[in-house]
């Protein structure tokens, strides 16, 4: 019973401009027996946005990097969102010792990835995705199509939702969103955004307001990708 209302708390919301990977999702169908059923309602699909947010197929994604509630220390101040990429998870700081986890991917190399403190100073839905000048130049042929922005959609690599990340007045670049690829939720594959299941990212906006302190940790290095 304490689960099941756990995951009915969690599944009910409380109130880099560009990250992509060649890597193609995986479809296979099937639940490891060690999935709770009750994930299936989480990550069903959701049907009133304005573009499809499928299902997800929870056989591509380790169960721990599933949405839960969990017991978390934290210095932080309830309503901080917390990164930990070598854990591969956000943490949403509840107060009293919890937090909502979320499961996410991050940047694939230390020098992709934004660390320390910021503050989300804009949300967008379906939002439109634009490469860096960075990743035009080191991949031209990929990015430099996109060079004038993709709008948002069911193909955009943002997903439904993006939470920009700014630090000191300044855009830093660096978004907290979607994507295409589920599977990937886990490992270090993005240009060095922090992205989540579409569900989670949803999940994650409808629970933070513009102001939002976000941390993000070092990365050490000490985990596998």
């Amino acid at each position: 019973m304490l689960l099941d209302r756990r995951l009915f708390l969690i599944a009910s919301p409380l109130a880099l401009a560009a990250c992509t990977t060649t890597q193609g999702p995986r479809v296979s169908g099937v639940l490891p027996p060690s999935v709770d059923p009750q994930f299936l309602k989480m990550y069903a699909a959701i049907t009133d946005e304005p573009f499809p947010v499928p299902a997800v197929d929870l056989s591509e994604i380790d169960p721990r990097f599933l949405r839960q509630e969990v017991a978390y220390r934290s210095p932080y101040q309830p309503g901080t969102i917390v990164v930990d990429p070598n854990e591969r998870h956000a943490y949403l700081v509840l107060g009293n010792g919890r937090a909502l986890r979320y499961g996410v991917g991050v940047g694939r190399q230390e020098g992709f990835n934004f660390r320390g403190e910021g503050t989300i100073a804009r949300k967008a839905t379906w939002p439109r995705w634009t490469p860096t000048p960075t990743m035009i130049a080191r991949e031209p042929e990929r990015y430099g199509p996109f060079a004038g922005g993709m709008p948002g959609g069911e193909t955009n690599p943002l997903g439904p939702r993006a939470l920009y990340l700014y630090k000191d007045g300044q855009d830093t670049l660096y978004r907290l969103h979607g994507t295409t690829e589920p599977s990937t939720i886990g490992t270090m594959v993005s240009s060095g955004c922090i992205r989540f299941i579409n569900q989670d990212i949803i999940d994650l906006y409808r629970r933070v307001p513009v102001g939002t302190k976000v941390v993000v940790l070092p990365a050490t290095g000490a985990a596998t990708s």
